[in-house]
């Protein structure tokens, strides 16, 4: 495509974001608009802004590119990413929002009255929001490179500086407004492209039909041990994301988080037939860009190959501007749920150290951004799934649903699953994809029930921890809300 189109598209779409989020500074004041919009952000405001921040780079470009890869085998990506949040809607989304904290630390030091598990808990919380935006940094330098010929590094800084401009200036509030319009813009993004490709090529006649295209990355389950373990990381992976946790403590009540939720699942729905319908088109007509290097950005590259001219070249522009949406959202969403993190345990809460806390927290991932390669996005964060519910889900579930749960057990459990999964992640990236064997390139099977076992057992055998206040916190978590006037 046209490089100056590209960078056209780029550059509308970051000063969009910054424009609204120097909006979001007008309203954004207090601590609390800052940390969670001060609680008063509605259902579908808020499902909105969760459609922006949770559909990232695997969602808008991984998933196409594995489908074209793999064909049927890749479904289970967009089957696994929605369906988690109906585990959300069942298990968590309610309580959670009840608990009253501004972050996951906050809930896991109020449930079991720990000081220590709070720090273990924001450890982890920090791990899983870095290790999922380098793969954001990668999407963003994969397709400043192929579509405008810059460095690399281009994309990944243009991210990082967008994010740390808007994110500083509003906090959630400000990032509310950012997220919600960006879900939108992606949604657009992606759904007008393949339809007037769908049209064109039935107005104009289909080109011969090619062989299939093979699959020479590996990059998406073909088994039955890999699909099992790929569906347990999806769907309990969701329950632990750390940015899409701290979304439900903006809404007013539980009963508003409960319709937040069934709202999102209906968008994520709406949203995932795109990306599938860019795999199955670019795999019947375009297979050749399953080349090397070229299935992450096929997405990008199929209105040029399949329309091509001006309408090609605006197609793709459109198409360039949904993926820097995806990347910005989810970016921003992890920074501002890190920055709370660190803000309140590091630095001393505050809007100060939310600002000093939110840089860092981009700065970091930055680093290992330009240190590492980037994988398949899709198969990339499915990783980062895997250790989000090998750690912060059980403590999750076990911390809202089960009695039980002490600190010495939540500590061993989510110590268990990070070093079995972190390892398993570690020895996979020496071995290579080719040499990987399957139960280290798909980890969550064995690494969930483990950090689930050893959290259970170890509490058994330390039940006199459980804490005294827990009684009072299990009532207020499952103590209905009689819904806010302004909800109804």
């Amino acid at each position: 495509m046209n490089p100056g189109v590209a960078l056209a598209a780029v550059a509308v779409v970051s000063l969009a974001t910054a424009a609204i989020g120097f909006y979001g500074l007008r309203i954004s004041r207090t601590t609390g608009d800052f940390y969670v919009a001060s609680r008063t952000v509605r259902p579908w405001w808020n499902a909105s802004a969760i459609g922006g921040e949770y559909l990232s780079a695997a969602s808008f470009l991984g998933v196409a590119g594995l489908i074209l890869l793999s064909g049927t085998d890749a479904l289970w990506f967009p089957v696994g990413y929605t369906a988690g949040y109906l585990m959300l809607l069942l298990f968590v989304a309610a309580p959670l929002r009840r608990s009253g904290a501004y972050t996951i630390p906050d809930f896991t030091e109020a449930r079991l009255d720990s000081k220590a598990v709070r720090k273990v808990t924001s450890l982890v919380v920090v791990m899983v929001g870095w290790l999922y935006i380098v793969p954001q940094l990668h999407g963003a330098a994969l397709t400043i490179r192929i579509t405008t010929g810059l460095p690399s590094w281009a994309g990944s800084v243009a991210v990082v500086v967008v994010v740390c401009l808007t994110v500083v200036s509003g906090g959630m509030r400000s990032i509310t407004f950012v997220q919600a319009f960006q879900y939108w813009l992606k949604l657009t993004a992606l759904a007008l492209p393949i339809l007037f490709i769908i049209f064109y090529l039935a107005g104009t006649g289909t080109p011969a039909l090619a062989p299939p295209a093979a699959n020479p990355t590996g990059a998406a389950p073909t088994g039955l041990y890999q699909n099992v373990s790929l569906l347990v990381a999806l769907l309990f992976g969701t329950l632990g994301l750390p940015h899409v946790l701290v979304r439900f403590y903006t809404n007013p009540d539980g009963q508003s988080a409960r319709r937040t939720t069934l709202i999102v699942l209906g968008l994520l729905s709406v949203f995932y037939l795109f990306p599938t319908a860019y795999g199955l088109v670019g795999r019947v007509f375009a297979p050749g860009l399953a080349r090397a290097g070229q299935a992450d950005a096929m997405v990008l590259l199929l209105p040029g190959e399949l329309v091509g001219g001006v309408a090609g070249d605006l197609l793709s522009a459109l198409v360039v501007a949904g993926a820097f949406a995806a990347f910005l959202s989810t970016t921003s969403g992890l920074v501002v749920s890190l920055a709370g993190v660190i803000s309140q345990d590091v630095l001393g809460g505050g809007v100060g150290g939310f600002r000093l806390a939110a840089v860092l927290s981009a700065v970091v991932p930055l680093g290992f951004a330009f240190m590492t390669d980037s994988l398949a996005l899709a198969g990339s964060v499915g990783l980062v799934f895997a250790f989000t519910a090998s750690t912060v889900c059980p403590v999750l579930l076990l911390g809202i649903w089960w009695r039980g749960l002490t600190d010495v057990g939540a500590i061993a459990g989510m110590a268990t699953g990070g070093l079995l999964c972190g390892g398993a992640m570690i020895a996979g990236a020496v071995a290579g994809a080719a040499n990987i064997p399957v139960w280290l390139a798909q980890p969550a099977a064995w690494t969930v029930p483990a950090a689930f076992a050893v959290m259970v057992l170890v509490s058994r055998a330390t039940a006199r921890r459980v804490p005294g206040t827990m009684p009072r916190v299990m009532t207020r978590l499952h103590t209905p809300e009689r819904p806010l006037a302004t909800e109804r």
